[in-house]
């Protein structure tokens, strides 16, 4: 006779095949859906066991062991720029930009000498291109006098760089330091108050939140999961339910799982 955890191995198993299958949940109607959303933004979705976590993120690093960052980058310092200008704008449209920029400038020297007027130019299709011009050049100054041209590895230096704010240091600290940061932007705060899973008014609670129930061994490349999830999956207006592989373990209120026994 199978055992209990052979018996739930086995629905998990069924549950996974089934959401990669897109079989494992249907949404409901949108009005439903709106409503869920309502109810989980004001931190009524149910919470998660710590077992599902766990079985969460495992299914992220099967899916997807190395996750990485859709932002194109040569080096620290070009991910600074990158994720500077990335802000209300979308990753693939810095990414149409930066080639030229940094086949021109690579290193705060040489992107100080560009000067903002060519930087200007050189971003002119990215939102805000203004005011990211003039933080990339003062960032670079700043790097050059304060940190010896090299990008530090804390938050509370990133975070005096201009244009720097905590979700860009986050990610910078991770990506280019591996340090097991949360950057919470707008995909993993919907998520984390959608599912149920960090819930919090603001990116700082969901980020603390993220980090609480965590586990460490996952940390590192949890930030990538969240956001690659939110951006194919788990959508602002349609998320893909049907084709989600923590369908069955979502509290999200506005769709329903289809039995997996």
């Amino acid at each position: 006779m199978a055992t209990k955890t052979t018996k739930r191995k086995a629905r998990i198993a069924k549950a996974l095949t089934k959401a990669r299958k897109g079989k494992a949940a249907r949404k409901k109607p949108p009005k439903a859906q709106a409503k869920a959303d309502q109810k989980a933004l004001h931190g009524d979705t149910p919470p998660w066991s710590k077992a599902e976590v766990e079985e969460a993120f495992r299914r992220f690093q099967a899916a997807m062991p190395e996750p990485k960052g859709e932002l194109h980058h040569i080096n620290p310092f070009t991910l600074v720029v990158a994720v500077v200008l990335s802000a209300q704008a979308t990753d693939a449209g810095v990414n149409k930009a930066t080639p030229a920029l940094f086949k021109l400038a690579d290193t705060p020297e040489k992107m100080a000498a560009l000067g903002e007027a060519r930087v200007r130019d050189l971003i002119k299709t990215i939102g805000l291109f203004r005011m990211k011009a003039k933080n990339v050049v003062a960032l670079s100054e700043k790097l050059i006098a304060e940190h010896g041209s090299q990008v530090p590895n804390t938050r509370e230096a990133l975070q005096e760089l201009p244009g720097v704010g905590r979700k860009t240091a986050n990610v910078v600290l991770n990506m280019a330091f591996g340090q097991p940061t949360m950057a919470v932007d707008t995909h993993i705060f919907r998520i984390g108050n959608r599912t149920g899973l960090a819930p919090g008014k603001d990116p700082l609670a969901v980020e603390l939140k993220l980090l609480e129930v965590i586990p460490e061994k996952y940390m590192l490349h949890a930030h990538h999961w969240l956001i690659l999830h939110g951006r194919y999956t788990c959508l602002a207006r349609k998320p893909l339910c049907e084709k989600c592989i923590i369908a069955d373990i979502c509290k999200w209120p506005g769709k329903s799982v289809a039995n997996s026994e």
